[in-house]
């Protein structure tokens, strides 16, 4: 049996779990994987290089700040910190909107409008003078950037299997990774620019990633359908491959009709609560790490510049790992367990940079922790995605989720403040020991309902389950 909880052979389900005659076709091994090559081929960059500029517009708060853009607009430490966190304000109120309108208004409609906007509004962001600008800002962009995480997962879902599904998430993350990468390298560059034109270098950091993220807009509107099956890149074949790998993820995809049932079973359900809880705690090390990374680099003493360039390797690091960590976690179906040994890292690498240990140790800490930083978001995601069926469902759930986690951006920019942020470590590391605790109890649970599904099936145990479509068909086995 595959992983998405039906035989490639047998009947196919229909939008309401009754089951129909009709069989479907199987696909040749190698015929399908030659399919997902050219999928991935043509995806996967437009999809990385999007959230790339995503990322990049969001974070290169912490570039700037080593740079001399507070003291420029005349901005306290807490007026930055209150610019970073307000972000997250306009971000999680927009998440499960944009997420439940993405297919009402089509992906490439969705996508490419927010990316002009949020692009726009980071070129904008080169001439604020005042932190009532930079307030300003902050809340567009996060306004923007709310549907863009979402509508991408939702668009993987409408392509690939629950089994394929970890490692084109870890894509996203490993583009998180890249954007601080990438970031920190642009950013060393660019502030060689400082007087160009009589603006400083920051401003040139912000106006030239702006201008990059509207060319990727462009990228957007002519590079990703919104009907992957009919995909401008597809021959004949393919498409009727497309079509037969449709219907094997019917139940896990449902119906195409909204409902408002399916948003309030999805509100109703433990997972949802639980793995946003998990979210939260593992988005605390996303946005704090993340974003204030040079500035911790920073207090350990030393440069700006420096700084910019020594996040380079860390980043690096950290998406590589969970490449690694999301390949072995599709292959073998189980998501919690890696979240969980991921974290293991992270506890560490804090203990070593709150210790009383030399700078190198410190430097050496930020690596481990990068590894749970990518790894835990990124894999407890996947882990919703799986279990949630079907389609509105599952983007509600998707949506909340990213709503609860990422309320956690508000949280970092207050614990960050001051040199050498002491707090925000000792915060961080106590998420992590809290998402480990977490990561039991949902594990548990949905061993305990996998075990209750076989139990019902087997005529041992009364049916007495008031939800039993989608992901509650007893077909349906939830990834551990």
């Amino acid at each position: 049996m595959g992983s998405d909880g039906e035989k490639p052979a047998s009947p196919t389900l229909s939008d309401t779990g009754n089951h129909v005659s009709e069989a479907i076709p199987t696909l040749d091994r190698q015929e399908e994987k030659r399919l997902l090559l050219k999928l991935d081929a043509v995806f996967v960059p437009i999809i990385m290089l999007v959230y790339l500029s995503c990322f990049l517009d969001r974070t290169n708060i912490g570039n700037v700040k080593v740079a001399g853009m507070p003291e420029d607009i005349g901005a306290s430490d807490v007026e930055f910190s209150t610019a970073v966190s307000i972000f997250y304000a306009t971000y999680v109120a927009f998440e499960s909107p944009w997420a439940i309108l993405l297919k009402k208004l089509t992906p490439r409609v969705v996508l490419t409008g927010l990316c002009v906007v949020w692009s726009l509004t980071t070129i904008f962001s080169g001439f604020i003078t005042d932190i009532g600008g930079l307030y300003a800002a902050r809340l567009i962009l996060g306004a923007c950037e709310g549907g863009l995480f979402p509508g991408l997962n939702l668009y993987l879902t409408m392509v690939y299997k629950r089994e394929e599904q970890a490692r084109r998430v870890s894509y996203l993350f490993v583009c998180a990774a890249l954007s601080g990468a990438f970031g920190g390298l642009l950013a060393y560059v660019l502030l060689k620019m400082d007087g160009i034109g009589g603006y400083a270098g920051w401003r040139w950091v912000y106006i030239i990633e702006g201008i990059f993220s509207i060319l990727i807009g462009l990228l957007i509107w002519f590079g990703l359908p919104n009907d992957p099956t009919n995909a401008y890149f597809l021959n004949e074949r393919e498409r009727e491959m497309m079509q037969i790998r449709a219907k094997q993820r019917a139940q896990y995809m449902g119906s195409e009709e909204f409902s408002w049932e399916e948003i309030r079973i999805a509100l109703k359900d433990f997972k949802l609560w639980i793995s946003g809880a998990i979210q939260f705690c593992q988005d605390i090390l996303l946005y704090g790490f993340s974003t204030f990374l040079p500035s911790i680099i920073t207090s350990m003493g030393h440069s700006s510049i420096e700084a910019q360039y020594l996040t380079i390797p860390v980043y690096i690091l950290g998406g590589a790992c969970f490449l690694t960590l999301a390949f072995v976690s599709d292959h073998l179906c189980i998501r919690g367990p890696f979240i969980a040994f991921a974290n293991v890292f992270g506890i560490i690498g804090y203990i070593l940079i709150i210790c009383p240990t030399s700078n190198a140790v410190k430097f050496f800490g930020t690596f481990l922790c990068a590894i749970a930083v990518y790894s835990g978001p990124g894999l407890n995601l996947t882990w919703l995605n799986v279990n949630v069926a079907p389609h509105y469902r599952r983007a509600a759930s998707i949506g909340f989720q990213q709503t609860i986690g990422n309320t956690a951006g508000i949280v970092a920019g207050q614990i960050y403040r001051t040199s050498p942020y002491l707090l925000g470590n000792i915060f961080s590391v106590s998420a992590l020991g809290l998402a480990q605790l977490l990561i039991l109890i949902h594990w548990l649970y949905l061993r305990r309902c996998n075990l209750l599904k076989k139990q019902i099936a087997s005529g041992k145990v009364q049916d007495k389950r008031r939800v039993k479509t989608g992901d509650w068909e007893l077909d349906f086995k939830y990834h551990l």
